[in-house]
């Protein structure tokens, strides 16, 4: 097989195991970077020469989370494309414990307030609400937003899962005149052409609004997620309850947040 052939039984059987469109992307895009780099005896595996490759990816900056995506790909490509089950003795890189960038409560209030379109303010409000990914505000619909409950039904999110989240009571108004003339299985959010709103028009609408509100932090539209997390934890809510409500797997995930909102770190006060 030439590499494309590879690429596209490689993206057939992705497709088949019911990987996402992002996922899937990624995949491809790891796999054909290697291979170009390998050049010659595609199905056979050479772990010096993964190495190599590996360390180039290094070399040229790339983070941990990006090498690991590398390694994840070859190992998906041998193991089930060419049914090679020889076991690759390469170790994951070993991530970076950055920590999250959070906004304050007064930052989420003027960014919110600094949006003049009530659509797009309806997003971001929610997001930071309801603690979702730039993705589930994207395929939200009108049939999975509970009112009476106060409970938003989030579907098929990352790792293919459903999860509950919270419906602010502070924007049911506001949504209730957004859903008004919408059926159940309309979308949320459409763009002004009909259809789902792009991940990039999302990002786009959150740095707008962080610009015009002054905040000079490099926060990101995941930052509202991050914040969501954060401040509950402020508030008390057990760490296990944040999990389920963030819809994390590993409550490690979750425990990141605990290091930003430690209070006895914050009650020290500096020596000088």
């Amino acid at each position: 097989m030439n590499i494309q052939e590879i690429l596209e039984r490689t993206k057939r059987e992705l497709r088949l195991r019911a990987y996402s469109p992002k996922t899937i992307e990624a995949y491809i895009f790891c796999i054909r970077k290697y291979l170009d780099f390998k050049k010659s005896n595609l199905d056979r595996i050479d772990e010096e020469n993964i190495k190599d490759y590996l360390l180039k990816l290094q070399d040229s900056g790339k983070s941990s989370q990006t090498v690991n995506l590398h390694i994840n790909s070859i190992k998906y490509l041998y193991r089930e494309i060419f049914k090679n089950h020889k076991k690759i003795n390469i170790k994951f890189a070993k991530r970076s414990q950055k920590l999250p960038v959070v906004l304050s409560r007064q930052e989420i209030k003027r960014i919110i307030d600094s949006i003049q379109n009530q659509k797009h303010r309806l997003i971001i409000a929610l997001s930071y609400g309801a603690g979702l990914r730039v993705s589930e505000a994207q395929n939200l619909k009108v049939c999975d937003i509970d009112i009476d409950q106060k409970i938003i039904h989030i579907k098929n999110a990352k790792g293919k899962k459903d999860r509950i989240s919270l419906l602010p009571e502070k924007i049911i108004v506001e949504l209730k005149k957004a859903i008004a003339y919408k059926q159940k299985g309309d979308l949320l959010f459409e763009s002004e052409r009909g259809g789902k709103l792009s991940t990039r028009s999302l990002e786009k609408i959150f740095e707008s609004a962080l610009s015009n509100s002054g905040i000079a932090k490099s926060a990101t539209f995941h930052s509202l997620r991050h914040s969501f997390a954060t401040h509950l934890l402020e508030n008390g809510v057990d760490v296990r309850y944040v999990q389920e409500l963030l819809g994390h797997a590993n409550i490690r995930t979750t425990q990141i947040y605990t290091h930003v909102t430690n209070p006895n770190i914050k009650n020290i006060k500096s020596p000088l």
